[in-house]
């Protein structure tokens, strides 16, 4: 059982807090209310955007925090605590190069995320399916390479798989940018030094809270920063292997409403004067 010390508790959203059928365990909100009672935040940490959080989360008693687009976008209740845009000219030249890649074969569908909203030009019915999965705010539009708007990320949907397709094909963007394997089929690319944990340890200053105090919860290789960013860290039941290796205890699978689970665990244990 972690320290019962708590003050922060982070959670990724898919494979890990919500069900397999994309909802959140009803569970969950009578907890939310006892953790806001024992002075202990709860902060959602996904790569959706943030609309899409609020909406999801908008039976919530009290505000939450909000750790948004793979960690590009943190707010406290209506408080920004900090927002990283990609520059205009390689948000430009990266849209260029995935549609040269999508033109070869490797078939692809490309989000830019701005601020205001999320926006795509590909009316691929799969592919629109699967983007309103995650993104409240989206606009359907004539060019993506012509929103204007601050562009917090690039979510790239491959069609096959994007660990072993897109993920590779833009690994020469790094050091100095962001390539991330969030989802079988999603990518996203950010600026360097922008996941989850960099969001997470922003969050935790903001708090004035401690990684000791700090519990975050993952599944995807997306999650392995904000669990680093955590003493209390916990890899879903079938986590990927990579984060199940870094992670420091395991919590039952979403399927098991393995989160809330440990958080009735937390929530048990007395609380710390």
């Amino acid at each position: 059982m972690p320290d019962p010390d708590i003050r922060l508790i982070a959670v990724d959203m898919d494979g890990t807090l919500l069900r397999p059928d994309g909802t959140i365990p009803g569970r969950l909100w009578p907890l939310l209310r006892r953790l806001r009672e024992r002075g202990i935040a709860f902060a959602p940490a996904s790569g959706r955007q943030l609309a899409t959080l609020r909406a999801m989360f908008a039976g919530a008693e009290g505000e939450l925090d909000y750790i948004a687009e793979n960690g590009a976008h943190v707010v406290r209740g209506e408080q920004e605590v900090s927002i990283d845009a990609l520059a205009p000219v390689f948000v430009a030249r990266t849209i260029a190069r995935l549609r040269a890649l999508d033109a070869v074969g490797t078939r692809l569908g490309i989000v830019v995320c701005g601020e205001r909203s999320a926006y795509v030009d590909d009316c691929d019915p799969v592919f629109l399916a699967e983007t309103r999965k995650y993104y409240r705010a989206l606009e359907v539009v004539d060019d993506v390479a012509a929103v204007e708007d601050r562009v917090l990320k690039l979510a790239v949907y491959d069609f096959v798989d994007g660990e072993t397709r897109t993920a590779p094909a833009l690994a020469d963007l790094h050091p100095d940018h962001q390539v991330v394997v969030s989802g079988v089929h999603w990518v996203d690319v950010m600026n360097a030094g922008v996941d989850k944990g960099v969001a997470l340890r922003g969050l935790q200053r903001a708090l004035g809270v401690t990684p000791a105090q700090t519990v975050a919860f993952g599944d995807y290789l997306n999650d392995l920063e904000l669990l680093r960013a955590a003493d209390h860290s916990y890899a879903m039941a079938d986590a990927h292997p990579d984060v199940a290796a870094i992670a420091r205890h395991r919590a039952p699978s979403n399927a098991e409403d393995g989160v809330v689970t440990v958080i009735e665990g937390l929530l048990a244990a007395p609380a710390t004067a």
